[in-house]
């Protein structure tokens, strides 16, 4: 199974916790568009059902993921494409 970038789980990890500790006062955090949105998106990053299950998958693989380098951001292909077509 694929799994996403260290950097990017543990973005979508403190959104949604952040948004579940703001939640709990006013109700549960499912009531919430943007709090399902980040329960879908876990659950399909880390090929489980239910929310609770990719918390905790997530905060396993974060746990083993190697230390992160001084610029966390997503990995990308490091080609810049030209601001214009060429004519």
């Amino acid at each position: 199974m694929l799994r996403p970038h260290p950097a990017v789980l543990r973005r979508l990890v403190d959104e949604y916790e952040a948004l579940a500790a703001g939640q709990a006062a006013r109700g549960p955090a499912e009531l919430n568009p943007r709090a399902r949105d980040l329960a879908y998106t876990l659950c399909v990053s880390t090929g489980t059902r239910d929310v609770r299950r990719a918390l905790e998958a997530a905060h396993r693989w974060l746990a083993a993921a190697p230390a992160p380098a001084r610029d966390t951001a997503a990995p990308t292909t490091g080609r810049r494409m030209p601001a214009t077509e060429p004519a």
